[in-house]
């Protein structure tokens, strides 16, 4: 096995994703766009993309990491417009693109056109909230769209089975798509309900960092295969078990915490890299197989579905926002009225991506002997409409918020919720603290049981202080300054440390050791003042 092509990508595609931090493009799009360039390089090798990687593989650990950095509780406050976009909205989709485009392609039978409308539904999940981040989107819609990016896969492949059922022929009904649907549905939830408690139990349990990190890698893995397993939603088990543990997090070792984020961010940074510049580097494959269907007509078929996919999200956006509160009175009791605005923002926001593609590739190249009717061109169009809705509808959603003017997060109100949070943490910690000095088995001497309390009233005055003014010369907040100075003393010692390790007053094991705390307390004191 060749690795070097893959070597080539995974630190291609990190190097473009750290240049893309310097620049005002997400890093998504500029990824495509470097692969698409890239892939007529000469002597770059040719990427094809293999569903049988991307869906088991792939697909877990991005949703994983997507779901478990979720907030369960205002995904369940925003249930209904999540569900009426990740299994409603998708099934639209798949069925209104599906006979327009049956109409308007020739070339296309009416079940192709179907696969062709579920392969394109679904919206993809980094490149929506790796925009809303970057530009400040109200916190309600970033939750609706991180809601809607972590269902609405499972609703498109089960709608993409049962479209290449009827296909190929194989008898699908519109009551068995029904019981395939509702089948994979509740048994992919089961499946997540099934593992998560054992999972956490175990988590707890293990107080070694690094078994606790290799548990958390191979959870995203055991919960799709085993859902895949039982012919169930393989994308709804990962995303159930992920959104339990991470509302549980706090219940996990902190050494285990700090370890395993750090793994997750580089696995989510790799992994979302190279989805992106897979999709950049699949022109040539593509184009290669479109064969004779290659030209003016396929181009305007692009474009056609193009607009039909951006035009088919404001056709359910806005009735699925105000119809439940013309219908409801209790919505309306219990809502604040929706501007025009959001839905917009929301309807605007379909970015497609890696999934689309990995569901076209995997459309079988023959059936009954043949070829699959029309199976280049629904690669072609998936193609065309991912890096369609990528380029056009991610280059123009930051500049489209501006101009509506969205009311983003209010950063002052939530430093004031994080300074009342911690001083009221602080003063229950200071009780439990009273009462710990009060036994005699706790007793300290007195400048180390005043240490401690001078951790919390540091940990409870940093926050204020990130709202108060900046100093004259510098340009600093007393929390930049602190931070600064803390580094600095830090670096000191460090300096130190290595300079008796290499003159032997240190061995390298105890270098090691003091490194760690003191990197360690650097983190503290940044996450302290962060």
């Amino acid at each position: 096995m060749n690795v070097l092509p893959l070597l080539l990508l995974v630190a291609g595609s990190a190097a473009v994703a750290g240049a893309a931090r310097r620049t005002p493009v997400p890093a998504p799009l500029l990824l495509v766009g470097v692969g698409l360039v890239v892939s007529y390089l000469p002597g770059v090798p040719e990427y094809a993309l293999d569903p049988e990687v991307v869906l088991p593989l792939v697909l877990p650990p991005l949703l994983y990491t997507a779901a478990a950095d979720s907030s369960y509780l205002d995904l369940r406050a925003q249930l209904r417009p999540v569900a009426l976009l990740s299994v409603g909205y998708v099934l639209f989709a798949t069925l209104a693109v599906g006979w327009v485009v049956y109409l308007l392609v020739p070339a296309l039978t009416l079940p192709a056109a179907l696969v062709l409308g579920a392969v394109v539904a679904p919206p993809d999940a980094v490149a929506a909230t790796a925009v809303a981040r970057r530009v400040g989107l109200p916190s309600r819609i970033t939750t609706i769209l991180q809601g809607e990016s972590l269902v609405n896969d499972a609703t498109a492949i089960t709608a993409y089975k049962v479209a290449l059922a009827a296909a190929v022929g194989a008898g699908a009904t519109w009551s068995g798509g029904v019981r395939e649907f509702l089948l994979a549905a509740v048994g992919g939830v089961a499946v997540g309900l099934v593992l998560m408690v054992p999972i956490h139990w175990l988590r707890t349990r293990l107080k070694e960092a690094l078994l606790q990190n290799t548990l958390s890698l191979l959870i995203p893995f055991v919960a799709y295969g085993l859902a895949e397993w039982a012919h169930a939603s393989g994308v709804l088990a990962v995303v159930v078990v992920a959104l339990y543990l991470g509302h549980h997090n706090w219940q996990v070792d902190f050494a285990t915490r700090l370890q395993e984020e750090a793994v997750w961010k580089m696995v989510g940074f790799i992994l979302e890299s190279a989805v992106f510049a897979l999709i950049g580097l699949q022109l040539p494959v593509v184009l290669k197989g479109l064969g004779a269907d290659q030209g003016i007509r396929a181009a305007w078929y692009a474009v056609a579905v193009f607009l039909l996919v951006a035009l088919s999200r404001f056709v359910w956006v806005y009735p699925a926002t105000f119809l439940p509160r013309l219908l409801v009175r209790r919505i309306r009791e219990r809502e604040e009225n929706p501007t025009w605005k959001a839905p917009f923002i929301i309807g605007w926001a379909g970015m497609r991506g890696v999934v689309s593609l990995a569901i076209a590739f995997s459309v079988p190249r023959t059936v009954h002997g043949g070829p699959f009717p029309g199976r280049n061109l629904i690669l072609f169009l998936t193609f065309t409409t991912v890096i369609g809705t990528l380029v056009v509808q991610g280059l123009t959603l930051p500049p489209l918020i501006r101009l509506l003017r969205l009311p983003g997060r209010d950063a002052q109100a939530e430093i004031l919720a994080e300074a009342n949070a911690q001083a009221q943490a602080s003063r229950a910690a200071e009780r439990r603290l009273d009462e710990l000095l009060d036994d005699r088995r706790n007793a300290l001497p007195p400048p180390l049981a005043d240490r401690l309390r001078r951790v919390l009233e540091r940990r409870r005055n940093a926050v204020w202080e990130r709202l108060g003014a900046v100093n004259p010369v510098t340009g600093e907040t007393a929390d930049d300054t602190y931070r600064r100075l803390s580094r600095e003393m830090i670096g000191t010692e460090r300096q130190v440390f290595v300079t008796l390790r290499n003159h032997r007053y240190l061995d390298d094991e105890m270098l090691r050791t003091l490194l760690r705390r003191l990197d360690l307390e650097e983190a503290a004191a940044y996450r302290e003042t962060s």
